[in-house]
């Protein structure tokens, strides 16, 4: 019987170095082990109609999409997919304190907050 073979997956995201490097340290310092993934998804809600929403996951989902960065599993479910397609995640540092920022070409309009968006 032949061995069935499986594409890998790329994820509709990228993470920049800054990024990989602040969701590695959240995780180790929230005590999880390097099997747990970033899982980027996009939710219902936020002053422009969607909120981007970062978690740390142990499992693959059915249909999870997922993809590598230095190291990083990241996730994306197939719904959140169509909305996060290009997307650029960066982590920046300001006087005004610091997060993850999200440059999401398919976003028709953003919040001031950055984690909200329509499409």
């Amino acid at each position: 019987m032949a061995e069935e073979t499986v594409a890998p997956t790329t994820v509709p995201v990228t993470l920049t170095p800054s990024a990989v490097t602040a969701a590695k340290r959240v995780r180790e310092s929230e005590g999880l082990s390097a099997e747990h993934g970033l899982r980027v998804s996009v939710v219902g809600g936020g002053c422009s109609g969607f909120s981007y929403q970062l978690s740390f996951d142990r499992q693959r989902q059915d249909g999870d999409l997922e993809g590598h960065f230095d190291g990083l599993s990241v996730l994306v479910d197939a719904t959140s997919a169509q909305y996060l397609e290009g997307t650029q995640i960066d982590f920046v540092s300001s006087l005004n304190g610091g997060g993850f920022k999200f440059s999401n070409p398919k976003a028709t309009q953003t919040c001031g907050c950055g984690s909200s968006f329509s499409a």
